[in-house]
This record gives structure tokens, C-alpha cells and sequence, in this order.
């Protein structure tokens, strides 16, 4: 059994661990419905700001206008447009957007709409924040040097301007997502003043674009104008500079070159040609050279003959009639022999057609000579000549370096004029077209509805805020919360045992229901106010109860002891250890055991003052040894208590009459005599008399006020006093509210469940 109980008490400790490494919900929800209330009066006072912020809030309208960065507009006017790259088209989206937020911008529409004579624009209702603003700057200026009046063109001037810093305040522009378009907001007190002005800033943004585009294009014209006259006058003078230099120099140009460069030219195109002449006789030459002297035979034999030559027909006739006449002789041998005559005649003739054939080619042979050396003196000449011109040539060379360099100048001067004449051209017909790149995608509109403050979105979020602001406040209270609510609190702050509550006694618990009883006899009393015999009164009360449990800790906490005192200490006064300790001592009277209850605080005396119809005289004169302390003692007849009072003299040692000899014999007397000596000690703390009278205590029951008592002042009271901590029986708390207990019950706790037991409890009183 031991040891199952130890496994059980193991696991419960695992799952406290486990707990507390997570959030607690359940405990932050106990604790949100404990302040509830200070969460939903936060909330309400923040929606009643939100409320109070949109009635003195001036509504604010805006209108909104979009405009196309749109190139294509432009496109015609251009002959190659730029290309598009992401970098520029962002850089050249932004300097639009710098552009619609210029001052110079909006001064134009100040001055086209006529703001800065425009007192509702000028002067507009201010929110409260805004006229705080004003107020205090106002206020200042008193400590300022005034400025001089302005009057005339400065007055003017000076409302134009804070019209313009009121109309950059006022218009917003940024770019739509990625795409080319601006948006252009307009704010105003007035929908109609908001949807004028942003309809406005569209024009005057196109029309800033046109006039930039003109102005930018006039400047152009009127540069291009004057470098139009310096490149004309460069270049005719270059080229006037090369004309000269030419006639100087001789070098006269025909079909774009110089004369001697085409002579040289012509000449050197007839020396190649006298070559190519002089090799062709040459070859023809030597070829029939070759022929003639290879003898008659031969050359008849070998010799073939152009048909474009002299004699080729002459030749060519005799050389058939030669070869016929071989052949018929050849055919004559073969058939008559070679004496045949015919044969013989034949030979003859064919000797005299070979010596004519030779003849003609000798002749040949000697006109192809002379035509080589014709050529070839031909040749000669126009190499010689060739070489005086080339000669020429070399000395106007260096003259053509010079004209050379001048006409390159003369060139340059002549395109770079051209281009800048085609650029004025161009300019000077561009400036006449009135084309924007951008245009208007949606125009402005009179706003129907204020744009601020979205009353929705205000109390929306003095909602939320609200919320969060008792929520803060709360979570703050929570961590600030250093006082005892439950007995958890008690155990996990000192480690000492819980003994109950004792909830707040209002109406009839105070005032009781014998409160007009009279007594019983010369030494009968009736303990007033009824506070002080709960226990008596409503014996099934939870207060009641809450006293029998003390009564039975203590039994069993001082077990074996026949006589027990029991000291009731606070840390605090009025802490109600006063009414503990006298309905403890009337519970225990009331069950039949003997019971003292003894005034042990001297300075206070509180349970003395409650008691009437008592003499003077009581505890201090009884240790003071004036009479024998039974003197002292009072008896209540109805619940069969002795009580021994504090009434008398003061005494500023009281320490000392607490400990002294004379209260030690007096308690042990008491044991002797009764069962429970109860003692209302006074408060723990800088008041020492508890500790001094400890020696003589059994034990200790620490009344602790519900919500009062700091746990930390306690806890550290208890750690001073270490001998009255351990004779604590345990702590009770008193003035609970009973209905809000349950608010700060742990998830599961038993506070949480107390009202289930309401009827269980007789008369209830919390």
C-alpha cells in the first residue's frame, strides 16, 4: 500500500511538472472572468472614445484620379523609339510620380482654382489632436518676435505658398502596383472642393507635359539655330580651303581623281596591254623561227597556219595541193613502182609546191619578226613614259596628303551640318504637335461618402484596443495580485496547512439573533456583537464549519496534550483573529470541553471593548498579581465560556507581562482547569508580543484577511519568527467573498465547487 501510494504521489507531481511547461489555459480563462468587469468597463470606455473621436472629428472626403504613362501616344513622332529595359521604366515611373508631388505642380493648380483665395480650403475644421496642435503653437508665438504685417504682392504671395504646402499635405501620388499608371489622391473637407482639385492636378499634370515638351523643344531650336550658323560658316570655309589648295598645287580632278593619276592610270593600262602584244609576237616569232630552221621538209610538214594570218590562204592551197599530191604519188608507188613517170613528175611537182610553201613561210616567219620588234620598241616607250609620270606622281604626293586631310575636314563639317539641319527640321515640325505621353484612365468623381474616419473601422478598433487595453490592465493585476485567495496560495506561499474560510458576516450574522438578551445574574454577560458566537448563532454555517476543522487540526496536531493553548496571531490588525479566536473558544465550549478564552492583546483590547456589563480589571492587574486571575474571569452562561478580559490599567511593556513569571504560573494553572486556553494575541510584525508569550503556546492558528494580507509580508514575518512557524497549526482566511471565490479557484480546485454545497450549510450568512 505504501508503495502504491508513493507511485501515485509520484505521478501527480510528473503531471504538476508536465503543467507547467505549457500555458495553462483554463487558468488564464479563470483569470480573464475574474476581471471581467474592469476588461468590459475598458472596452466601454474605449468605445465611447471611438464614439467621442467620430463626433468631433470633421469628415474628410477624397477623390481619386488615375493617369497612363502611356509612350505609344508619341510613337509617330518618333523614328526609333528607346528600348524598354525594367531599370529605366522604373526610374522613369518615379520621376512622374516626383512630378505630380512638385511644389511648382501644385502651385500651378493653387493658382488655377484659385485656392489660396479659398477659405474653406485655407482654414478647414481641425480634429482635436490637430486644434491641440494649433493651440499650443499659438501659444508659443506669444513668446516669439511678431512679424511685420505683409500687405500687397507678399500677402498674396505668402497665401499662394501656404496654399501649396496645404495641397502637397493634402494629394498623395504613387504608382499602381507594377503597371504604368499613377494614381492621384485628393483629400478635402469638402467632396466637392476634393473631386475639383483632383480633376485639376490631371490637367495641370498634362499640361505641364505639353508646355515642358514645347519649352524643352524651343531651347533645342534655338541652340540648334545658332550651331546651324558656326557649322555652315566651318564648313564652306573647309571646303573653299580645299579648292585652293587644289588650284595651288595643280591638282586638277576630272570624274573625281587627278589628271595625272589618270594618265599614270591610262598609261600604265597600255603598257600592260604592249606587253601582252610584244609576248604574243614573240611566241609567234620564235615558233615559226623554230619551224624554218628545221629545213624545208619540215616546215612544210609542221607548219600550221592561222586563218587571221597573211598568206594563210596562199599557204593552206599550196599545202592541199601538196598533201594531194603525196597522197596520189605514194598511191603511184604503190602500184607502179618508182620509175613509173608519172611518179617521177609527180615528185617534181611536189618539189616545186615544198620550195613555194618554204618560201611563203620564210616570208611569214619575217613579218612576225618585224611585229616583235615593233611591240617590243612599243614596250619600251611606254615603260619609259610610264616611269616620268610615276616620277610626277611621287612629287604630289605629299600635296595629296594635305588635300586629302583637308577634304576629310571639309566631309566632316558638311555631314555634321546636314544632321544638325535634319535635327532643327525635325525639332521645328515637333513642336507644333500638341501630344502628351500620358492621359486620364478615370477621372475624378464628386466623392459620395467620407473616406475618414470609417466610423466602422474606428469603433472597430477602439474595440480592440478597448480589449486589449483591459486585457493588459488585467494581465497587470494578475501579476501584481500578491495576496491570499486560496488555499493554494497559502500552501505554495508558506507550506503550512489550510484550515478553511471564513466568509465576510454582514447584517444579521453581525448584528445576531439574541443581540437584545439580557443577562443571567450579577456575573452572567452577553458577548456583543454578535460576530463573536457565529459559531453559536449558526452552528451549520460554513463559517461554522470552517471552525471545526480548525478545532480539529488542532486536536490532532497537539494529540496527547490534555490541556492545549492556542495563540491566534495576524500579521496585520483587523485582520478578524479577534473573531476567530472567540467563535474557536465558543465552538470548543460548546461542545462540552472547558474553555478559557484570555484578551491577550494588551494595547488593543478589542475583544475586552466588545464585551458588556464587565468590571475593570482583567489579564495585566491578574499577572500584575493584584488579585488572583479567577477574579478576573467572566462566564458566558449560554455558551458556558470563561473569559478573561484585557480591561484596566496600560501598560507600555506588555512583552514583558507576557512572558514573565507571573503569566507562566497563570497558564499553568489554566491547564490545570480547562481543556482549550484560547488566546487573542496581538499582531505578528514589529509587535513582539506573540513571540514572548510563544514558550508558553501549544500552538498557533495565523489568520490571514482574504485579499488584504500580502503573501510576501507573511511569509517573511513567519520566516523571522521561526518558532511560531513551527507551532503553526495552520492559516485560516477570513472576510472571504464567497461569491467571488470560485473566480480564483486552480482548474479542478475544490473553490470552484462550493456552491454545490450550499445545502449542507443551515444558516448561511456569505
Amino acid at each position: 500500500m505504501h508503495q502504491r501510494n508513493q507511485q501515485l504521489n509520484s505521478s501527480l507531481f510528473q503531471h504538476d511538472e508536465q503543467k507547467e511547461n505549457f500555458i495553462d489555459l483554463e487558468m488564464l480563462f479563470a483569470a480573464l472572468r475574474r476581471r471581467a468587469w474592469l476588461i468590459a468597463l475598458i472596452t466601454a470606455l474605449g468605445l465611447a472614445l471611438g464614439v467621442a473621436y467620430l463626433l468631433v472629428t470633421p469628415p474628410v472626403y477624397t477623390a481619386v484620379t488615375r493617369i497612363l504613362i502611356d509612350e505609344e501616344l508619341a510613337k509617330f513622332t518618333q523614328e526609333e523609339p528607346p528600348v524598354a529595359n525594367s531599370m529605366r521604366t522604373d526610374s522613369m515611373i518615379l520621376s512622374e510620380v516626383e512630378i505630380l508631388r512638385s511644389a511648382r505642380l501644385a502651385r500651378t493648380v493653387v493658382l488655377a482654382e484659385g485656392l489660396h483665395e479659398n477659405e474653406v480650403f485655407l482654414n478647414p475644421p481641425q480634429a482635436p489632436v490637430a486644434w491641440l496642435k494649433s493651440s499650443v503653437k499659438a501659444a508659443l508665438r506669444v513668446f516669439t518676435p511678431s512679424k511685420p504685417a505683409q500687405t500687397g504682392a507678399s500677402a498674396e504671395e505668402a497665401a499662394i505658398g501656404k496654399a501649396t504646402a496645404l495641397l502637397q499635405r493634402y494629394m498623395s501620388a504613387e504608382r499602381v502596383g507594377r503597371s504604368f499608371a499613377l494614381e492621384v489622391s485628393l483629400t478635402a473637407y469638402d467632396p466637392k472642393l476634393a473631386g475639383s482639385i483632383a480633376r485639376a492636378y490631371a490637367n495641370a499634370y498634362l499640361s505641364d507635359q505639353l508646355e515642358a515638351n514645347f519649352d524643352a523643344t524651343q531651347r533645342a531650336m534655338v541652340w540648334l539655330q545658332s550651331r546651324l550658323d558656326e557649322l555652315q560658316q566651318s564648313s564652306q570655309a573647309a571646303a573653299l580651303e580645299v579648292e585652293t589648295f587644289r588650284a595651288e598645287n595643280g591638282l586638277t580632278a576630272a570624274s573625281g581623281e587627278l589628271l595625272s593619276e589618270q594618265q599614270l592610270s591610262d598609261l600604265n593600262n597600255q603598257l600592260i596591254l604592249a606587253r601582252a602584244e610584244t609576248a604574243n609576237a614573240r611566241a609567234r616569232y620564235e615558233q615559226y623561227k623554230s619551224i624554218i630552221e628545221s629545213g624545208p621538209e619540215n616546215a612544210v610538214r609542221n607548219a600550221t597556219i592561222p586563218p587571221d594570218q597573211p598568206n594563210s590562204t596562199l599557204i593552206n592551197e599550196l599545202k592541199s595541193r601538196y598533201l594531194t599530191i603525196s597522197s596520189r604519188a605514194a598511191d603511184i608507188e604503190a602500184r607502179f613502182g618508182e620509175e613509173h613517170p608519172q611518179l617521177i613528175n609527180l615528185h617534181r611537182e611536189q618539189a616545186e609546191l615544198e620550195r613555194q610553201i618554204f618560201s611563203e613561210l620564210q616570208q611569214l616567219t619575217e613579218s612576225y619578226r618585224n611585229e616583235y620588234n615593233v611591240a617590243l620598241a612599243r614596250e619600251e616607250s611606254l615603260g619609259g613614259n610610264v616611269g616620268t609620270m610615276a616620277d610626277e606622281s611621287s612629287q604630289t604626293g605629299r600635296a595629296m596628303v594635305r588635300l586629302r586631310e583637308l577634304e576629310q575636314r571639309s566631309t566632316t563639317l558638311s555631314n555634321l551640318y546636314q544632321t544638325y539641319l535634319a535635327r532643327y527640321e525635325e525639332a521645328s515640325q515637333q513642336r507644333s504637335l500638341p501630344i502628351a505621353k500620358a492621359r486620364v484612365i478615370s477621372e475624378a468623381e464628386n466623392p459620395v461618402g467620407p473616406s475618414s474616419p470609417s466610423k466602422t473601422m474606428v469603433l472597430a478598433l477602439s474595440l480592440v484596443l478597448g480589449l486589449f487595453a483591459g486585457g493588459g490592465v488585467a494581465v497587470l493585476q494578475e501579476f501584481r495580485e500578491r495576496f491570499f485567495r486560496t488555499g493554494e496560495d497559502v500552501k505554495d506561499a508558506l507550506g503550512l496547512k489550510f484550515l478553511g474560510y471564513l466568509p465576510l458576516l454582514q447584517g444579521a450574522a453581525r448584528r445576531g439573533k439574541n443581540s437584545g438578551s439580557k443577562p443571567e445574574g450579577e456575573k452572567a454577560i452577553t458577548i456583543s456583537p454578535a460576530i463573536l458566537r457565529v459559531t453559536k448563532d449558526a452552528p451549520g454555517s460554513s463559517f461554522a464549519e470552517t471552525m471545526r476543522n480548525a478545532r480539529l487540526s488542532a486536536d490532532l496536531v497537539l494529540q496527547g496534550t490534555s490541556s492545549k493553548v492556542i495563540g491566534f496571531v495576524s500579521v496585520l490588525p483587523d485582520e478578524g483573529k479577534t473573531t476567530a479566536a472567540a467563535n474557536f473558544a465558543c465552538l470548543a465550549a460548546a461542545s462540552g470541553a472547558k474553555t478559557l478564552l484570555i484578551d491577550g492583546d494588551l494595547r488593543h483590547r478589542g475583544l475586552s471593548r466588545s464585551l458588556s456589563g464587565t468590571p475593570g480589571g482583567g489579564l495585566a492587574e491578574a499577572v500584575m498579581g493584584e488579585k488572583h486571575w479567577p477574579s478576573y474571569v467572566r462566564i458566558d452562561r449560554s455558551m458556558h465560556l470563561a473569559i478573561l478580559p484585557a480591561n484596566g490599567k496600560h501598560f507600555a511593556h506588555t512583552s514583558e507581562l507576557l512572558s514573565g513569571p507571573s503569566m507562566q504560573r497563570l497558564i499553568e494553572e489554566a491547564r490545570r482547569m480547562f481543556t482549550y486556553i484560547v488566546i487573542d494575541l496581538p499582531p505578528l510584525g514589529p509587535v513582539i508580543d506573540a513571540k514572548a508569550f510563544e514558550p508558553m503556546a501549544d500552538g498557533f492558528i495565523v489568520v490571514a484577511e482574504w485579499g488584504a494580507t500580502p503573501r510576501a509580508l507573511l511569509r517573511s514575518t513567519l520566516q523571522s519568527d521561526r518558532r511560531i512557524a513551527s507551532k503553526t497549526i495552520g492559516v485560516i482566511l477570513n472576510k472571504a467573498d464567497m461569491k467571488k471565490l470560485s473566480r480564483y479557484a486552480a482548474p479542478g480546485g475544490a473553490e470552484g465547487y462550493m456552491g454545490r454545497y450550499g445545502a449542507y450549510y443551515g444558516d448561511r450568512f456569505e
